[in-house]
């Protein structure tokens, strides 16, 4: 076999690591070589990595799981989420290793969400695999609610999938900040993880956040302020992977403004979107990084329910190659949704960018996030839904779009619903959400474009506990639950080469 076909199968290997295993079936031989679009095939495999919730004695955790049906799979496959540093087979030493316990969940067939519960400072990290017909779209909700303390309030986080490389701009060293980067390692073999902080005025030289040593099967959890003895208010962190991957989040912890969990920000781009500020949100700031070497300069506008608005004295901003600026637009909703788009001026450089979202007054006031996101694109799934308390913003920055919008049936029973909605060009709805029918317990949703421009989409969970506003968003990119597989021909041809 020589090199050329060598390559083309490493490509084939690699294409299905990255975003699941598809199989390939070839067709027989021809005389005939034609071009054929890729197919859209359900991935094989997903894992899913979630943090340790909390260091807090009155913290209480739920997690829900949902696979969404999907056209395509076959009946067999399993799904699992188990302890982080539970082990089991043969070591590589060649000794037996511990017995693992049962799994903190078991999720149940597609269309059906799972649900599973801890409470305390000792719930572990959680490693979740999917095979068959539970991996395509397979979500996990890790919600956590903290009742007093640092951090308290409602605490959510999509657990994520493994990766090499994550941006989280939103991150604090200041005096009443408390954050930590949450690293995971679903594998037989150690990772070694770079951090990197970048401040007011740029990197923040230090030693210490190079070369951490995650474990197999291990959670790492980092305090920010040991890798830097700067108190910056608004910090971009950048995670890189040396060797192995990871799941990576952000714990972001106020003594007075509770707190709530930092996702990755899409990858760096000229233009971004941040879906679902909450409608009676008092205070937003925006944080916004370069990694490059040039300056960028941004166009900041809000997209309402009734189109775009440019805030008033925040028209424009600048941010300064490999810096961090944070820019405090106030309760810039309004009393309405919104999202915030970010475009170029002019040139288009490549930024990260999240908001930092505040409900309540007084004491009485709450913290979450919004990462820039990626649209929806063909399916994006929200598990741990309720009745009330849920919120999904739907933005369509550029055209008008149709999108259905299914509730799945409930953990506890239910019939599945769908809704589906038009978006107007530049506008940002929060849509009244279908509930299924007889619901009992939480249930999922999936929300799928149908015609127009991208679409992004943010939920929001939101739980009052005296008086206390408690909330999280997360925000809907696509759900990875299919994979573009090439058509091939068997072309002897090529050996002869």
């Amino acid at each position: 076999m020589n090199r050329t076909t060598l390559s083309f199968l490493a490509g084939v290997a690699a294409l299905a690591a990255v975003t699941g295993f598809a199989e390939m079936k070839t067709p027989a031989a021809s005389s005939t070589h034609t071009a054929e679009a890729a197919a859209q095939l359900p991935v094989e495999r997903t894992s899913l990595l979630c943090p340790a919730p909390s260091t807090s004695d009155l913290a209480d955790t739920s997690y829900t799981s949902f696979t969404p049906v999907t056209t395509g799979t076959d009946d067999s496959g399993k799904a699992e989420l188990r302890a982080a540093g539970e082990e089991s087979g043969a070591s590589t030493s060649g000794k037996s290793k511990k017995k693992p316990a049962k799994p903190v969940l078991t999720p149940k067939n597609p269309g059906t969400p799972a649900t599973g519960d801890s409470s305390g400072a000792d719930s572990p990290a959680l490693l979740g695999t999917a095979e068959g017909k539970y991996a395509p779209g397979w979500t996990v909700q890790e919600t956590t609610e903290v009742a007093a303390g640092n951090g308290r309030g409602l605490q959510g986080v999509n657990c994520t999938a493994p990766d090499t490389e994550f941006w989280f701009p939103g991150a604090s060293t200041s005096a009443d900040r408390t954050d930590y980067v949450n690293l995971t390692n679903p594998d037989d073999s150690a990772a070694v993880v770079d951090i990197d902080l970048y401040g007011k005025d740029g990197d923040l030289k230090s030693t210490v956040g190079e070369g951490i040593t995650v474990d197999p099967h291990a959670d790492e959890p980092i305090l920010l302020s040991t890798l830097t003895d700067d108190q910056e208010t608004d910090l971009t962190v950048h995670v890189t992977v040396r060797s192995g991957r990871v799941g990576a989040s952000v714990q972001a912890l106020d003594a007075k403004l509770g707190g709530d969990w930092l996702a990755a920000s899409t990858d760096p781009a000229g233009s971004l979107v941040m879906p679902g500020i909450p409608k009676d949100a008092t205070s937003v700031r925006l944080i916004v990084f370069t990694p490059g070497d040039s300056d960028a300069d941004l166009k900041v506008r809000l997209s309402s329910p009734t189109g775009m608005i440019t805030p008033a004295g925040h028209e424009t901003v600048h941010v300064k190659a490999g810096m961090t600026i944070g820019v405090d637009l106030g309760d810039v909703t309004r009393g309405d949704p919104g999202s915030l788009v970010l475009t170029p001026t002019d040139q288009s450089v490549p930024v990260v960018a999240a908001l930092k979202v505040v409900r309540g007054k007084g004491s009485k006031q709450e913290t979450a996030f919004i990462p820039a996101t990626a649209p929806v694109g063909t399916r994006a799934t929200s598990a741990d839904n309720s009745a009330k308390g849920s919120t999904l913003s739907l933005v369509a920055p550029t055209r008008t779009a149709t999108v259905k919008v299914t509730a799945s049936a409930g953990s506890g029973g239910g019939t599945p619903v769908s809704k589906t909605y038009t978006i107007k060009a530049g506008t940002t709805q929060d849509v009244e959400l279908p509930v299924p029918g007889g619901l009992k317990g939480t249930y999922a949703l999936t929300v799928e474009p149908q015609s127009g421009g991208p679409v992004y989409a943010a939920r929001t969970l939101s739980a009052t506990e005296e008086g206390v506003p408690g909330f999280t968003i997360q925000t809907l990119p696509d759900d990875r639950g299919t994979v573009s597989v090439p058509k091939t021909d068997e072309d002897l041809s090529v050996l002869q080469k």
